[in-house]
């Protein structure tokens, strides 16, 4: 049984990424805990907000964690991608075919995680956009950096043209608009149907064909940004930031970004928060602010996280970080746990339950998930769902 710190060393990993895939577990889990608990398409607005409490938390979960936990995930996975790529060169063995069984095996991995338990799985999204990040393997950090800057950018102007579309809509197509209102209207009722009354295989079936069905939309509204985070990440390492806590890029995140990113998605929270569907031009306004602050809120939220990795830390760091080395793991884990509780093959707690109620059960599961997986790698090697990946991308080669 080794100690996190020899473990970390014998892999050339460093401790300020394990921490932030850490925070990012518990802020996805709070987030998707909306779509597991209440109709994918109005979430909360379906009847989920009864009081202040409920705003309240909403407008938390919104503001500090929306499009900025999975932006931080995103920015793992490159992260990870360089160190792959680094684990390859100083064995002296050949990257591609690793790399490609690996994403093959990401694949099978969302979809055993959409069949399962979650329709807004993003494991699937990760390897389309993984195999396009393999073709920045060799560029450098500045090239890198633009093109991510660019690609995010790409992002924030889908997003407000779908705003603007919105809202073109609302003023001059009024009859159009409620009619696309009332389509919607009608998927969020088959979505209560199912998961209040439904077996697991018809609600397994559904969440595939309901996932296929948007697959475009998951992908335009969630994977731009993304493949712009993965290649953040991969630039985090070539330059070495990533392995120095104390570089001055992370000071200037937290001092400087964070207050901007928080300010600008709390503005966009408000405005979520407080609208009626996404077919509302100003909750869709509040979607363009909350994109535009996100990658300010991200890497703020890394620099606070790199302060906590300076110096010789103490325990409950090490325990944060070591939750953090088995991501895949608890965050299948936090999505199992969700849907039995939300499910009707499990205690059927879909639409019942206000926001307030579902957010604390998804930051308890999110705890409960990085506590399990830190007291698992203290006597194993690896996470489970981890060992699984690694042997089919390794094939058994160490």
């Amino acid at each position: 049984m080794r100690s996190y710190a020899e473990d970390t060393a014998a892999a050339g990993r460093e401790i300020l990424p394990d921490l932030t895939r850490a925070w990012a577990l518990f802020g996805i889990a709070v987030v998707n805990v909306g779509v597991l608990s209440w109709p994918m398409m109005s979430s909360y607005h379906d009847g989920g907000l009864p009081g202040l409490a409920d705003y309240t938390a909403f407008y938390l979960v919104c503001g500090l964690f929306l499009m900025k936990s999975y932006s931080l995930f995103s920015f793992m996975f490159g992260v990870g991608f360089a160190y792959q790529m680094q684990s390859a060169e100083r064995r002296s063995v050949g990257f591609a075919g690793r790399y490609w069984r690996r994403i093959l095996g990401l694949f099978l991995f969302g979809l055993f995680n959409i069949f399962c338990f979650f329709i807004g799985d993003i494991l699937v999204i990760y390897a389309v956009l993984g195999s396009v990040l393999f073709l920045f393997r060799k560029a450098g950090a500045k090239t890198l950096l633009g093109w991510a800057i660019g690609i995010y950018a790409v992002q924030i102007l889908f997003i407000a043209f779908m705003a603007f579309a919105i809202w073109a809509g609302v003023t001059f197509a009024p009859e159009e608009m409620a009619k696309a209102a009332g389509e919607m209207g009608e998927l969020d009722v088959a979505a209560r149907e199912v998961f209040t009354a439904a077996g697991f295989l018809e609600t397994s079936i559904y969440r595939l064909s309901t996932y296929a069905e948007n697959f475009i939309t998951f992908l335009l509204f969630q994977g731009i940004g993304a493949l712009g985070f993965f290649l953040f990440g991969l630039a985090a390492v070539k330059s070495g930031v990533i392995a120095n806590p104390a570089a001055p890029i992370w000071k200037r995140a937290r001092w400087i970004g964070l207050p901007i990113g928080l300010l600008v998605s709390g503005a966009g929270a408000w405005l979520l928060v407080h609208g009626e569907g996404m077919l509302d031009p100003s909750m869709m306004l509040g979607m363009v602010l909350i994109a535009t602050g996100s990658p300010f809120s991200s890497f703020g939220y890394i620099g606070l996280l790199a302060k906590w990795a300076e110096g010789p830390g103490g325990p409950i760091r090490t325990f944060c970080a070591r939750g953090g080395t088995a991501s895949l793991t608890a965050y299948l884990m936090q999505n199992a746990i969700l849907s039995f509780t939300f499910s009707a093959y499990g205690l059927g707690y879909f639409a019942k339950l206000p926001a307030s109620t579902c957010i604390l059960i998804g930051a308890v599961v999110a705890l409960f998930s990085i506590v399990f997986t830190s007291l698992w790698r203290v006597w194993f090697a690896r996470g489970p769902m981890e060992v699984i990946l690694r042997n089919w991308t390794y094939l058994g080669a160490r």
